[in-house]
């Protein structure tokens, strides 16, 4: 069965999708992304939206020429660029008669047990319900403190505390390589068992085209989903239509298996 096969045969599935594959020009790929959501809900799987975007979305209408770096204006960026970002969302998905259900969460919601508990309710009555929940950080009262650090964590745990058994994590580069994709030689790495520590494995930071976090973050947030016994899929946003139909790109971390829990 292929990994496209195993989504659509999901029960429960969060998407992670990045800053880069949302906003700006590739604003434009939100139907394409949304259409591949559809899919998943049609073929009976409940589907949890993780997205970054809204600082990035919502800086060119403060009609500032660059990202800010107080905190103040990020602040600002992200209470435009979230409102704009969802309505974007909730445009495409009403031709597919979905609706949206939007969650902001603070790295705090997600440590307190009582906030954790709220948040778990309110997402699995949304889903309950059809709703597609969309899931963002709240940068608009987040601290640089006090933060996830990046989406592909808060997606992790999203996938822990719903007890997803898939976790897709997009960006704007294909797969896990051997080295950085930029190196000569870097080869794709198709498929990790749980439990492979990926010795020898350069897996770069940041400047590796990863995005924000870098590959390593999402090596960890896979590590963590998995840990909880979800698959976990990375690759580009712009190929998941391409795996939903079958074909073999990306990387696929395997969750923990049932038995390990006995032994």
């Amino acid at each position: 069965m292929s990994v496209g096969e195993e989504l659509l045969a999901a029960r429960r599935v969060v998407v992670k999708v990045g800053s880069s594959s949302v906003s700006g020009d590739n604003a434009a790929q939100i139907p394409t992304l949304v259409s591949s959501l559809a899919r998943l809900h049609g073929a009976g799987a409940e589907v949890i939206l993780v997205s970054s975007g809204a600082i990035a979305t919502g800086v060119p209408f403060l009609k500032i020429d660059e990202r800010p770096d107080d905190l103040a204006t990020q602040q600002a960026a992200a209470a435009v660029g979230q409102n704009i970002l969802v309505n974007r969302y909730q445009r495409s998905l009403s031709s597919h008669d979905i609706v949206a259900g939007q969650v902001l969460l603070t790295a705090h919601d997600m440590e307190n047990p009582t906030h954790r508990g709220n948040a778990r309710r309110a997402i699995e009555r949304l889903l309950q319900l059809g709703i597609l929940p969309i899931i963002n950080e709240n940068d608009t009262v987040a601290t640089h403190e006090i933060r996830f650090g990046d989406n592909d964590r808060l997606a992790a745990l999203v996938a822990r505390l719903v007890e997803a058994d898939r976790l897709v994590l997009l960006s704007d580069v294909d797969a896990l390589y051997t080295a950085p994709p930029t190196v000569v030689g870097a080869e794709r790495i198709p498929h990790v068992p749980y439990g492979d520590e990926l010795a020898g494995i350069e897996i770069g930071a940041a400047q590796s085209g990863w995005g924000t976090g870098g590959a390593a973050t999402k090596v960890q947030a896979a590590r963590l989903a998995a840990d909880a016994g979800a698959h976990v899929l990375l690759t580009e946003t712009r190929l998941f239509p391409a795996v939903l139909d079958g074909a073999a790109h990306g990387t696929r971390f395997d969750g923990r298996p049932e038995t390990a829990d006995q032994e």
